[in-house]
């Protein structure tokens, strides 16, 4: 199982970006997919997450600006970040978790995506 991300960039505070996520290579399901982050000298932590059947979960500091959503077609997860903010700058990672074929769990993560909010 193999997480792409995209959808980084250089922001000014108050504008937006998309962060896409594609789960790729034999799975028999997604438990649930999710997006964390990690700004420099913190530890890494959860963003946003939903769940197979659409349970969402978001951090306090991004209710309200930021939407997870998931393309089950294409075993895709976005994120759309919205009036972001300097503190929102960070890595981000999704992670995607699920049951492969022969019922083993997975549990993995892509290669972070750079999110820069400058003021």
């Amino acid at each position: 199982v193999q997480l792409q991300a995209s959808g980084g960039g250089l922001v000014q505070a108050g504008g937006s970006l998309r962060l896409s996520c594609v789960v790729s290579g034999r799975f028999y399901s997604i438990n649930y997919m999710g997006w964390y982050r990690q700004a420099p000298g913190k530890e890494r932590e959860l963003v946003a997450r939903i769940t197979y059947d659409d349970t969402l979960t978001y951090a306090d500091s991004v209710k309200g600006r930021f939407t997870i959503s998931r393309d089950n077609a294409e075993n895709t997860v976005y994120l759309q970040m919205n009036s972001l903010k300097p503190e929102d700058t960070a890595v981000y990672y999704c992670n995607a978790a699920g049951t492969l074929y022969g019922g083993r769990s997975y549990n993995h993560w892509g290669q972070g995506t750079l999110v820069t909010v400058s003021s």
